[in-house]
């Protein structure tokens, strides 16, 4: 018997998008799963056509956009799986997406947290992810593998990594139980990247897995150029480097970021007319002026009989 995979999806005004999807899913050879579906508080998309077109699906509404971690999480609340499979409500899988990646938790206990290759969807045969040397912490920037790269078939191996891609990861039941759920101060990126640092400060290792590939239509939710994506960009990069790094590295890279990054950004921003952006990035450093416990972080309940 094959152990439950328990997929893990987000869905934000876009059930359409959603039940593409949900579609890639039931072609899956894997044979034991389920797939819970949390809208994120949806304002004006009814997610109904979701659980109408899926009756299989487990359907949760939150009462609030609880953000990329939080929404998760409580899908990571209902979930009855030993492995706990997290995918973009913006990607479409291979049908043999789950077999490789539960053969590598099922032979290497020290695997704590893997993700699949990623292609660009509208790019055909364009990798996205195929691994990660981590963030710099300097910088707080990360170095994707294979990223632009045409596939093939020189990322199909297995290997440690890294940092796993938010857009498709997979993690033990038992895991997530032993570190904690993923930081839900991020709202939006960089909670994965984070959540990586404390599986690894826990022992256990990052892994990408090439044998698995999942389709990626990137950025749906809020758009690549977005005043939002700008915002939590800034915002999380610093907090990163705060939950992350120490000592004078922390302070070189936030003197980097603060002397190098914030003006050169700030400067492009204002030159081609994009004030709201401009105050976007500025919002998003002075969120570090108040008073946030930063290292706090969530657990999951232990549920009671």
């Amino acid at each position: 018997m094959q152990p439950l995979v328990s997929i893990i999806t987000v869905n934000y005004n876009q059930p359409g998008i959603t039940c593409e999807l949900l579609a890639s899913l039931r072609l899956l050879t894997y044979s034991n799963y389920e797939v819970i579906v949390v809208d994120n508080g949806s304002p004006t998309e009814d997610p109904a056509p979701i659980a109408a077109r899926f009756p299989e699906v487990q359907l949760i509404r939150s009462a609030q956009n609880r953000g990329f971690a939080g929404g998760n999480n409580l899908g990571v609340a209902a979930a009855r799986g030993k492995y706990v499979f997290f995918l973009n409500n913006d990607t479409e899988v291979a049908p043999g997406l789950l077999e490789p990646l539960v053969a590598l938790f099922e032979t290497n206990p020290h695997a704590g947290i893997a993700s699949p290759k990623i292609r660009y969807y509208h790019s055909a045969g364009l990798i996205q992810y195929a691994g990660c040397a981590g963030i710099n912490p300097w910088t707080g920037r990360g170095h994707t593998i294979g990223s632009q790269e045409p596939d093939a078939g020189q990322h199909n191996g297995s290997f440690a990594t890294g940092l796993a891609h938010g857009a498709a990861m997979m993690l033990p039941m038992r895991v997530i139980r032993e570190v904690g759920l993923m930081p839900e101060l991020y709202f939006l990126y960089y909670e994965e990247h984070d959540w990586c640092q404390m599986v690894r400060r826990a022992g256990y290792e990052c892994h990408y897995v090439g044998a698995a590939t999942v389709l990626h239509k990137e950025s749906v939710s809020v758009g690549k150029t977005s005043v939002l994506k700008t915002h939590y960009m800034y915002r999380n990069r610093l907090l990163f480097m705060r939950r992350n790094v120490r000592g004078w590295q922390l302070w070189s890279g936030v003197l980097f970021f603060l002397l190098v990054a914030v003006p050169r950004h700030s400067l492009t921003f204002l030159l081609s007319a994009r004030h709201d952006h401009l105050r976007a990035l500025w919002r998003g450093l002075r969120w570090h002026l108040q008073p946030h416990n930063v290292h706090h972080n969530h657990f999951l309940s232990v549920r009671t009989p």
